[in-house]
């Protein structure tokens, strides 16, 4: 079983290695860069030495990275869309540099051009990035949003209209994030709809395209369309929900990371993690 946290990289790359071994963690998310700037520092080979030393060191496990927050390949503006697309081509150089598998991207926004309009951008988009990058092997995660205001990705069939419409649908994946799709209607507390929701996205997106987790509780409730996460059992998810996919084996080996709250002594992600492990657990 692969799991794990989001983990800073203050102080360097290779320091997220440091603290998810301080949480026990097998798996793990990181951001490459600052992910508030535009500006990325090129990486040095000496960055990338000390970081496959740091991973070799914490063990063979999975390791996706997250892009930028502020990059959208779904807008309508030409220079944040060109500001996009040489963010998002940099953010995959760097992943491949870094012999990461994964990287984590939310499907952007549409900004009240309809999600069609918003989705034909946005596969247009992704393919020139992929393009102007010159990666080869970088696979791009399409997470699941929770669907507040033009957002994309809160549904299956976005996510799975996106992946048709790319040039390189084999260079595309999903990260699916249990606050965000609770959020946007799909539930998972009891072993029905939790049976329903995962049917419904192995017809539509297809298992196989399933590759990594992100496990949050959420703090509002169902199909609020709004994301604020929570410690995991303690929102409105709550524990029976998480207990139901720790269970489900067709999901044991796809690597699952907290991006739950926490405070530097990261005792949050230690609680956190032993819950799911717990839950995990045939009783």
């Amino acid at each position: 079983m692969y799991l794990g946290a989001h983990m800073s990289i203050a102080g360097g790359l290779h320091m997220a290695f440091e603290r998810i071994g301080m949480v026990s963690g097998t798996a793990l998310q990181i951001f490459t860069r600052n992910q508030r700037q535009w500006a990325v520092p090129p990486l040095t080979g000496y960055d990338i030495e000390l970081f496959s030393v740091a991973w070799e060191r914490w063990g063979d496990y999975p390791i996706a990275a997250h892009d930028s927050y502020l990059i959208n390949l779904a807008s309508s503006k030409p220079e944040q869309v060109d500001r996009s697309i040489i963010a998002f081509a940099e953010e995959l150089r760097r992943i491949e540099a870094l012999s990461i598998s994964w990287l984590v991207t939310h499907p952007g926004s549409h900004l009240g051009d309809g999600v069609d309009a918003g989705i034909e951008r946005y596969a247009a988009n992704l393919d020139i990035a992929i393009e102007q990058s010159g990666t080869q092997t970088a696979i791009i995660l399409l997470e699941t949003t929770a669907g507040q205001g033009t957002n994309l990705g809160s549904t299956f069939e976005e996510l799975a209209g996106i992946i048709e419409r790319s040039k390189y649908p084999d260079r595309l994946g999903v990260c699916y994030d249990t606050c965000h799709t609770f959020a946007a209607g799909y539930d998972i507390r009891t072993p029905e709809t939790y049976a329903a929701t995962f049917a419904a996205f192995d017809r539509i997106v297809g298992l196989d395209r399933l590759k990594f987790f992100h496990l949050n509780d959420t703090k509002n409730e169902f199909n609020s369309h709004k994301d604020r996460h929570e410690h995991i059992g303690e929102g409105e998810i709550g524990l029976d929900g998480f207990r139901n996919l720790m269970q489900d084996q067709r999901m044991a080996d796809i690597p699952k990371t907290l991006e739950t709250p926490k405070d530097k002594d990261l005792q949050d992600d230690v609680r956190n993690l032993h819950t799911l492990r717990q839950l995990a657990l045939k009783t």
